[in-house]
């Protein structure tokens, strides 16, 4: 039987036992039918992760006590997605595939020719949400680190968010003469740890949008060729910066990839 991954709430650093909450009390009693005794793993998504038994269920939560610390992934680089909103539902399969990817933080920005939009009303409801399916693809993809998911940014909000000394990409399809693979195997950027890649709507950026991003230092790049939609462009760029830079391309001293 696999061992149960649960995410903690709140830092295991220095801890030699924790708890766990209402919905983990839920899952690990009713879902999994783990008794007292029963071993789980434990992470707290700022990558510490450790062995632990489960110590009482009580009505409201779970305690458990910590044992054996588990290696934790290192990451060699630092990725922000800066993704526009697509339309219906397209945002949560971003979400879970960026954050299985290894994106550190997620930022969902109006662009103009998004096609979804989010009301003020609405966006802390689907920012709640977005962030749990970064952490339960966390938990389901074994990492010890969790996606962050910033509020919802406009256009120049997000453009100005972008950390001073990162590496700035733009995916634009009318670009024609700088690829990602350009960038990725330029020599200049061999010393780059923090990646920040902005990814369009359906309808792709306005020249304005993508001027504006250039003033603000980003490279304008492109996938190539072949058109992908929305919801696979993110997932393309993260698995090739990944490769090139990343876990994909990294072994761990025993010789297996990081994330595996």
């Amino acid at each position: 039987m696999t061992i149960p991954r649960i995410y903690s709430p709140e830092s295991l650093e220095k801890k030699t036992s924790c708890e766990l909450g209402a919905d983990n009390l839920h899952y690990l009693k009713q879902v999994m039918r783990l008794k007292q005794g029963d071993r789980i793993h434990v992470f707290d998504g700022f990558g510490c992760a450790f062995e632990a038994t489960i110590k009482l269920f009580s009505e409201k939560t779970v305690i458990a006590d910590l044992g054996k610390a588990l290696p934790a992934m290192k990451k060699d680089i630092q990725i922000t997605l800066a993704q526009a909103i697509p339309k219906a539902k397209k945002m949560d399969g971003i979400v879970k595939s960026a954050a299985e990817l290894g994106a550190d933080i997620i930022i969902p920005f109006e662009a103009a020719r998004s096609i979804g939009h989010i009301t003020r009303e609405k966006s802390p409801a689907k920012v709640t949400r977005w962030q749990k399916i970064a952490m339960e693809a966390a938990r389901s993809s074994h990492s010890t680190h969790i996606t962050q998911v910033d509020r919802v940014l406009s256009f120049a909000e997000m453009i100005s968010s972008a950390p001073e000394k990162s590496l700035k990409l733009i995916f634009w399809e009318e670009e024609s003469q700088k690829t990602i693979r350009d960038v990725l195997t330029d020599r200049n950027h061999d010393a780059v740890k923090n990646f920040f890649i902005v990814v369009g709507p359906e309808g792709g950026f306005s020249k304005d949008e993508v001027e504006k991003a250039k003033n603000a230092g980003c490279l304008s790049v492109t996938l190539g060729k072949q058109i992908l939609k929305v919801e696979t462009a993110a997932a393309a760029i993260l698995t090739m910066i990944q490769y090139e830079r990343g876990f994909f391309g990294k072994k761990s001293q025993e010789g297996k990839n990081d994330f595996l």
